[in-house]
């Protein structure tokens, strides 16, 4: 009876603890009390993945009223590893409230210090361990930026002379892989012949590497290079190399004006306005979030009409247009392996898909990016 009673008090006091944690992370917070710590990967010289990062986060508290010079708390260079827990450290000692961390090997430390802190909201993009965790202060957040992808791979197959892409990736993780997949099944919905070389960097930011990777796909052959990586080394190589170039995180044009067509990108304003409107509220953040191209989450920089082929708008505003109505999914396929073997769709809503392919089930969307396979058509250059 002893042994029960105890197991009993043992139970009723984690069920009082979780719910004053649930309550702490709920309790709304004056927009003057707030005080925003991030965690950038890069500084926003990159010109790309950072810079976009921070430029989303400025509009917002701008928008809300915020000042970005006293309630706004950046970390920069911090990377996936133990500086990681030592700059989240400094955040809440320097008074943040919510913090948020932008690269995707952020996560462990993320989450551990959610658990230690459960007073303080915690927002990681990329990731996933929010939902497994089940803490009430963790959060993961991402955009569909497959959809902009897709549209700026129609740019990319409508220009190309050779039928043959260039990718630089950053890492092999499904975040860059379902990302230069929807770019090449934009690019074969308007050019059936194309092919894709991808060489990835295995860094997130590397001006050097990326520049490399770049001029290793023109070596190959490839007309038209795009990227999921930081900066505008693979813009300004294309240029340099007298290719064309597809862009992510930011308008390349000005880099690489005979050569960049377009970039798809992500408005990160729409979270972060979101989360703070929550933490202002009182209201609980979403523990796993996404928008896409319909809410326009995710965009497109200006096409430059300069060097582009003509019907290149026409052709990504008549597929953006299905986006818009819910007709088109990035995954509705056909897709195949190298094998020839196609995907078989499980079920599709018109905004999310569940499909099995190779021996894998996948769903889609999530905030972070799940699909991780090859398909036909896709070399990936070990």
């Amino acid at each position: 009876m002893k042994k029960l009673l105890a197991l009993l008090l043992a139970a009723m006091l984690l069920c009082l603890s979780a719910g004053a944690m649930a309550e702490a992370a709920n309790a709304p917070i004056a927009k003057e009390d707030l005080k925003i710590g991030v965690l950038h990967i890069n500084d926003s010289s990159d010109q790309g993945y950072t810079y976009n990062h921070e430029a989303g986060y400025l509009k917002a508290m701008e928008e809300l009223g915020l000042d970005t010079e006293t309630q706004y708390v950046p970390k920069y260079h911090i990377g996936e590893d133990d500086k990681c827990a030592t700059a989240i450290q400094e955040l809440i000692e320097a008074g943040c409230n919510i913090i948020f961390a932008t690269s995707y090997g952020h996560g462990p430390y993320v989450l551990e210090a959610a658990t230690q802190h459960p007073e303080v909201q915690f927002c990681h993009a990329t990731g996933e361990l929010a939902v497994t965790a089940g803490l009430p202060n963790l959060h993961n957040y991402f955009a569909q930026i497959e959809e902009a992808r897709y549209l700026a791979g129609i740019a990319a197959g409508l220009n190309t002379k050779v039928n043959k892409l260039g990718y630089v990736g950053a890492k092999p993780f499904a975040e860059v892989i379902s990302g230069f997949t929807a770019f090449f099944l934009g690019a074969r919905s308007v050019n059936p012949d194309v092919t894709m070389e991808v060489i990835y960097t295995n860094e997130w930011s590397s001006a050097t590497l990326e520049a490399q990777a770049a001029q290793a796909l023109i070596d190959m052959g490839c007309d038209v290079i795009s990227q999921h990586s930081d900066t505008t080394s693979p813009a300004t190589t294309a240029e340099a190399g007298g290719v064309l170039h597809v862009g992510y995180n930011n308008d390349m044009i000005p880099a690489a004006p005979n050569a960049s067509l377009i970039s798809a990108r992500i408005d990160w304003s729409h979270y972060m306005k979101y989360a703070l409107e929550c933490m202002m509220s009182g209201e609980p953040i979403a523990t796993d979030w996404t928008q896409g191209w319909a809410e326009r989450t995710v965009y497109l920089s200006p096409l430059n009409t300069a060097i582009a082929a003509e019907g290149t708008q026409e052709a990504i505003d008549a597929a953006a247009a299905k986006f818009d109505d819910g007709s088109l999914h990035v995954w509705q396929g056909p897709l195949y392996d190298s094998e020839g073997n196609p995907a078989q769709i499980m079920s599709w809503d018109g905004s999310s898909v569940v499909y099995t392919f190779s021996d894998e089930v996948y769903e889609e969307p999530n905030s972070a990016p799940q699909f991780n396979a090859i398909i036909e058509g896709i070399h990936i250059n070990e």
